[in-house]
């Protein structure tokens, strides 16, 4: 129990008060016999810093709305999840995904989860980028199973929304995940009619947006979760310039 508390506090700030802190609490308090959701406030004490925002955060935000997104289609699909537990032991390791994993899997039993309000919660104290790095997630979720269904997209949406991630970026990211000829264009917040000074200077403008090294406070594992983002912008001006033979 305790190396769990440990790994529980170590990592996190934000998130071990207001609506999360106690969804977290409630979780603990099932997963472990013994565990009460007083014992998430002994989990504070091995905190380093004060109610900063640390990886740990960033993780736990995940869960909770991968776990939102999931149920989303009235259904808990097998791929779906591994694709959740495969992506958090390539950023995290096999010991700290197991832990997160027991997490996430009472989440997904809680239908009490209130996605207005750990949204918010998490929109005051992550940056931009970090909530940019959800929806991506998140978006990588409802494909994991070969199709994204309204449902999924929706709730997406709404979260999106929450998250004060306007239309432009929510279809840039939505685009990633679709192959069509529009897709380039979306990813790059243009219309096809655009000149080409203008997709040159779309695609600084969303390189910039997505890189990387945004994310470089919580950690190089989510520097490397980024990557696939920065290289889609990447390909959709690659792929623009061939179309238009520049």
């Amino acid at each position: 129990m305790g190396n769990f508390v440990k790994w529980l506090g170590a990592g996190l700030g934000f998130t071990l008060g207001g609506p999360i802190g106690s969804i977290l609490g409630f979780a603990v308090g099932n997963l472990i016999d013994g565990f009460s959701k007083g014992d998430v406030e002994i989990a504070k004490n091995y905190r380093e810093t004060g109610r900063t925002t640390q990886s740990g955060d960033f993780e736990i935000s995940l869960l909770l709305l991968s776990s939102i997104v999931i149920k989303a289609d009235g259904k808990t699909d097998e791929r779906e999840l591994a694709y959740v537990r495969s992506h958090f032991k390539k950023m995290y390791g096999e010991e700290r995904a197991n832990n997160a994993f027991k997490l996430f899997k009472i989440f997904i039993k809680n239908n009490k989860v209130s996605t207005r309000q750990i949204s918010e919660q998490i929109r005051q104290n992550l940056t931009h980028a970090s909530r940019l790095q959800l929806i991506h997630f998140l978006f990588g979720i409802a494909k994991s199973d070969g199709v994204v269904v309204e449902a999924e997209i929706n709730s997406i949406k709404i979260i999106a929304g929450y998250l004060y991630i306007n239309q432009y970026d929510f279809e840039s990211i939505k685009a990633m995940f679709y192959d069509s000829s529009e897709s380039s264009y979306l990813i790059l917040e243009i219309e096809k009619t655009a000149t080409n000074n203008e997709v040159k200077a779309a695609y600084r403008k969303m390189a910039k947006k997505y890189h990387p090294d945004k994310l470089q406070h919580l950690g190089d594992e989510h520097v490397k979760g980024a990557e696939d983002k920065f290289k889609q912008v990447q390909k959709a001006y690659q792929d623009i310039q061939k179309e238009r033979g520049i």
